[in-house]
């Protein structure tokens, strides 16, 4: 009885060691396939991340090209207009010019008759207002030199 007593005890020892360690096995099981579940999320998450990057960064790309593209179209369109305005307005500035000519011809002498007009009244002024300037800056020097001499010397 003793004999079959620690038989059946060994046997209960080894089925509740062999289960626990399957328990063990199966946690360490279950903890390596969360950790492969984690893993791969992340991955999908890193890999997803990256598509929409790079699809917004080929969004940008289409419409910087597209932008471009528009401009060299405009600018292709406008340029004529461009040459025909400047030929226009170089002709219209050799028609003008005739008509330019003929007035300053005209104003000429008015400019001159004024200029000789006032010519001596400028110079009448100038004599006139030279004695003046002449005694102001007489006498502004006059008080420099008292002024500096009542400083107390340094």
């Amino acid at each position: 009885m003793k004999f079959s007593l620690v038989a059946t005890l060994l046997v209960v020892l080894a089925v509740a060691h062999g289960s626990e360690a399957r328990a063990l096995v199966k946690r360490e099981v279950q903890t390596e396939v969360e950790r492969l579940t984690q893993l791969l999320k992340d991955m999908s998450a890193s890999i997803t991340t990256a598509t929409q990057d790079m699809v917004e960064k080929m969004k940008a790309l289409e419409m910087t090209n597209t932008a471009q593209t528009y401009m060299e179209g405009s600018r292709a369109r406008i340029q004529p207009l461009v040459e025909k305005v400047q030929a226009e307005a170089a002709k219209l500035q050799e028609q003008v010019k005739p008509f330019i000519s003929n007035i300053e011809e005209h104003v000429r002498p008015l400019t001159d008759d004024l200029n000789s007009q006032v010519q001596p009244l400028t110079e009448n002024l100038q004599a006139q207002v030279k004695p003046l300037t002449d005694m102001m800056e007489k006498f502004l020097q006059q008080v420099m030199e008292q002024s500096k001499a009542l400083m107390p010397p340094q």
